[in-house]
């Protein structure tokens, strides 16, 4: 006759077995481990004559960095804090390999007068969770890092193509798209909005005196030249295409965008652009056409831009190296202003 406490005990193992689980129970007062996980150190390798019986001896199996997670996992459920006592850790197998373990225990004898001396739980291997976990972790920090990339990427195309690739200035599309933009809140807030239009003087017999290479030199120092004057954030300056540039100014009435031209003129006119790797030099000058566009006047950003390019060619036809400023009062025709060199210091254009 099968004894019933044997009987019991069968079945649990037996259901342990098919669970994957492996019964063990320790002494927390004496560190004695009274009933061994042996289904854990055989899969660690080990032969029953070399499974340890001192708590000490297991926590040497532990992996460094989650014995102080096991421990503190104990100390909470001694303590009451927790219910059950819950740690997963990383055990060294025989050969040297870390081979990760999840436990779960109880203390059974907590209303004893040394609690403790009973701590009851199961081992199972979660090496295969794990290993997945890290998998898809990997993956994880893959795929944001391809995000990162992807995303720098998109950046990277946006400014090139927002950008003028020589320069890297704006370029016409977004010109006219700011532009546009700056219109309808000059408009809306009734605030004036002046725009210059810079072309360098001469720019093919530079090309065909120097060659091109000097010539890209001259264009992109005439750029750094009118983004020197540009204030971040609010004016616009792009390359309108070959030798043109067009600077727009928000907040600026015709006055100060003169100032703005006539100092632009003097910088570039001072340039010395090396033309060669032989010490060679260009001297460089520009013809600025200015337009501001008052909020009365109803004309939208295009319209705006073509009367600059009209000054633009006014001062062509002067001799270059000049500044001109259509200006269009309401209900009456464009009037253009010439802002000579030899202009007094208080800077009053002439009118013409």
């Amino acid at each position: 006759m099968v004894d019933k406490e044997d009987l019991n005990r069968e079945r649990l193992e037996l259901v342990l077995e098919a669970a994957g689980l492996d019964l063990w129970e320790n002494d927390l007062v004496t560190g004695q481990v009274t009933h061994k996980a042996t289904k854990t150190f055989a899969e660690l390798g080990f032969s029953e004559a070399e499974m340890v019986t001192e708590l000490q001896d297991i926590y040497g199996l532990f992996h460094p960095g989650d014995l102080d997670i096991v421990r503190q996992a104990v100390a909470d459920h001694v303590a009451g804090v927790t219910p059950q006592y819950r740690a997963e850790f990383r055990l060294r197998s025989k050969a040297g390999e870390w081979i990760w373990f999840a436990n779960y225990g109880r203390i059974m004898d907590r209303s004893s007068a040394k609690p403790g001396k009973r701590l009851i739980g199961v081992t199972f291997n979660i090496h295969d969770r794990k290993q997945k976990e890290d998998e898809i972790a990997q993956i994880n920090r893959q795929l944001v890092e391809q995000n990162r990339l992807l995303q720098e990427l998109n950046a990277a195309l946006g400014r090139l193509a927002a950008n003028d690739s020589l320069t890297g200035l704006s370029n016409r599309r977004t010109l006219m798209e700011l532009g546009a933009n700056e219109c309808k809140r000059s408009e809306r807030f009734g605030h004036p909005l002046s725009l210059l239009v810079v072309d360098i003087d001469l720019f093919k017999a530079v090309n065909d005196a120097w060659g091109h290479l000097a010539g890209d030199r001259v264009i992109c120092a005439v750029a750094q030249a009118c983004a020197a004057r540009q204030r971040h954030g609010v004016d616009i300056v792009a390359r309108f295409g070959g030798e043109e540039f067009v600077i727009v100014l928000p907040e600026t009435d015709g006055a100060s965008a003169l100032h703005v031209a006539e100092s632009l003129r003097t910088e570039v006119a001072a340039l010395q652009v090396p033309a060669n790797d032989a010490g060679a030099t260009v001297l460089v000058t520009v013809s600025i056409g200015v337009a501001t566009l008052r909020p009365v006047a109803g004309m939208d950003f295009e319209a705006l831009l073509n009367l600059a390019d009209l000054a633009l060619y006014r001062a062509k036809e002067r001799g270059r190296n000049a500044v001109h400023c259509a200006e269009v009062p309401h209900g009456g025709d464009a009037a253009v202003h010439w802002l000579s060199p030899a202009q007094d210091q208080a800077g009053i254009a002439r009118l013409n």
